[in-house]
C-alpha cells in the first residue's frame, strides 16, 4: 500500500468537510446536508461516465482495477536489482556463451526482459535488436498514453457536466419564478445549480488528475527498467565487460538509489546477482 496517496486522498477529503463544517458557533457537521443532492450526482458522475463510455471502448474500463492496484500499490521493483540481474547474465554470457542465457531468460516473469534475452539467443543482430527494442518502447509509451488521456478527459468531462447542471438549475430557477409557487422551488434550483459545479470541481481535482498523474509516474518508472533492459541485452550482444555494464545501467539510478543501493554492492562485492526467482515474482 503507496500510504501518501491514501493519506493524501484522506486529507483532500477531510480539509474540505472541515471548510463545509466550519462555522463561528465551531464545527457544524450539519451543513454537510446541504451538500447532498441526488440530482446533482446523477447529472454530474453519471454524465461523466457515460461520456467516457462514449469516448473510449469497454476494455478500456476493464484495464480500471490495474490502474488502482497501480495508484495505491508500492511498486516493489528494485532498479539496482535489474542492475544485478543484467551484470550477472552478461558475466554467464561470458562464461558460457549467449546460448546459456535462455533458460534464465525463461525464469523471468519480465516479459520485456524475457524477450529481449531470447532475441539474444538467437543471435538477432545488434542494429536490428536495438530497432526491434525501440519499436516496442514505442508502442508502450502509446498504450500508456491511451491509458493516461482516460483519466485527463475524465477531468475535463467532469467539470463541463458540473456546469451543464448549472444550466440546469438556473433555467428551472428562473422558470419557477414565473409561476406560482416559484419562491419555494427557488432555492432547491437554486442550490442544484451550484452543487454541480461543486461535485465536478471535486471529481476532477480529487480523483482524476491525482489518479492521471500517479499512473504518469508509474508507467515512466516502467519505461525507466525498460532502458535498462535496452542497454543492458545491447551490451550483452556486444560482448561488452560486465564491470562496463554495470557501470551504465547504475547511471539510470538516482543520487538516492544509488546511496540506498550501496550497502548491497559493498555485501556483494559486485560479483553474484540476485536470485532470478525473486525478481520474477516482481
Amino acid at each position: 500500500m503507496e500510504f501518501s496517496v491514501l493519506i493524501g486522498y484522506v486529507a483532500a477529503i477531510l480539509a474540505i468537510i472541515f471548510g463545509i463544517a466550519f462555522s463561528e458557533d465551531g464545527l457544524n457537521f450539519a451543513l454537510l446536508n446541504n451538500f447532498i443532492s441526488a440530482p446533482s450526482v446523477f447529472i454530474t458522475v453519471g454524465g461523466t461516465l457515460f461520456a467516457l463510455m462514449a469516448a473510449f471502448p469497454f476494455k478500456t474500463f476493464a484495464h480500471l482495477p490495474k490502474h488502482i492496484r497501480m495508484v495505491f500499490g508500492r511498486n516493489q521493483k528494485d532498479p539496482y536489482e535489474y542492475v544485478e540481474i543484467i551484470t550477472e547474465l552478461s558475466r554467464e554470457a561470458r562464461r558460457r556463451g549467449l546460448l546459456s542465457l535462455e533458460e534464465k531468460a525463461l525464469g523471468f516473469e519480465d516479459e520485456f526482459l524475457k524477450e529481449s534475452l531470447l532475441l539474444v539467443v538467437d543471435a538477432v543482430e545488434s542494429d536490428k535488436l536495438k530497432a526491434w527494442c525501440d519499436q516496442k518502447i514505442s508502442n508502450i509509451q502509446r498504450r500508456n498514453q491511451e491509458e493516461r488521456k482516460f483519466y485527463e478527459m475524465g477531468a475535463a468531462l467532469a467539470p463541463a457536466f458540473g456546469m451543464i447542471g448549472t444550466l440546469i438549475g438556473l433555467v428551472n430557477m428562473l422558470k419557477a419564478m414565473n409561476l406560482e409557487g416559484g419562491p419555494e422551488t427557488l432555492g432547491q434550483n437554486m442550490s442544484v445549480a451550484l452543487i454541480t459545479t461543486f461535485y465536478g470541481s471535486l471529481l476532477a481535482n480529487c480523483i482524476f488528475l491525482p489518479m492521471a498523474n500517479k499512473i504518469e509516474i508509474a508507467q515512466d518508472r516502467e519505461m525507466l527498467f525498460n532502458e535498462m533492459i535496452v542497454e543492458g541485452v545491447i551490451s550483452i550482444k556486444e560482448g561488452e565487460n560486465p564491470k562496463f555494464i554495470r557501470e551504465k545501467l547504475l547511471n539510470f539510478l538516482s543520487d538516492n538509489e544509488k546511496r540506498m543501493a550501496e550497502p548491497e554492492r559493498e555485501k556483494s562485492g559486485g560479483s553474484n546477482g540476485p536470485d532470478r526467482k525473486k525478481q520474477s515474482k516482481r
